[in-house]
């Protein structure tokens, strides 16, 4: 159930209706990786640019393909295709890395993902999302935030904060280090 809040000064106050976790519709950019079809939130997606020139960085996971330099920055980027456990990502002319940012610890990451094709922003209601699978999915369950119906198909909505998790990234080059 929604909850009712009033903000602004006495003279000027503002209704905010909350519907709970989940607005009624929220935007998705989907993008193909290994012939399916994901999906990430929007908020999450800071750009997305051509595949270009990366950095490769010694003792990092397989998934971890190197970094770029974005105006400045040092932003790694993941292979996904490699992080759902599959080959890696095949460099076409249509490849790109979606520039996403995600909160660790109260600190803003940016974080690079690499993918086969952008395909479009998606508005799907909350209606058409249900919850996702407990077995039979081709990667890990955690990694999903739910399933999408659009035009009769399935869209796999991923949870970006999981998929790109620091902390367990961080766990995993540690861990590849000390072999």
């Amino acid at each position: 159930m929604g909850a009712l809040t009033t903000t602004g000064a006495a003279s000027a106050k503002t209704l905010v209706v909350s519907t709970g976790d989940r607005p009624e519709t929220q935007q998705y950019l989907t993008f193909m990786l290994s012939g399916e079809v994901y999906a990430i939130g929007i908020l999450a997606v800071r750009e997305i640019i051509e595949f270009g020139q990366l950095t490769e960085v010694p003792n990092m996971p397989d998934f971890i393909r190197g970094v770029i330099n974005l105006r400045g920055a040092v932003v790694p980027v993941v292979d996904l295709s490699v992080r759902f456990g599959k080959g890696e990502t095949a460099v076409s002319r249509r490849t790109c890395i979606v520039i996403n940012e995600i909160e660790n610890d109260g600190e803003t990451q940016t974080i690079g993902v690499m993918v086969d094709a952008v395909n479009e922003v998606l508005e799907i209601p909350a209606s058409e999302i249900e919850m996702p699978p407990t077995f039979g999915a081709k990667i890990r369950s955690d990694f999903i935030e739910g399933m999408g119906k659009v035009e009769g198909k399935f869209v796999i909505l991923l949870n970006v904060d999981r998929v790109l998790s620091v902390d367990e990234m961080s766990e995993l080059v540690a861990a590849r280090s000390q072999r």
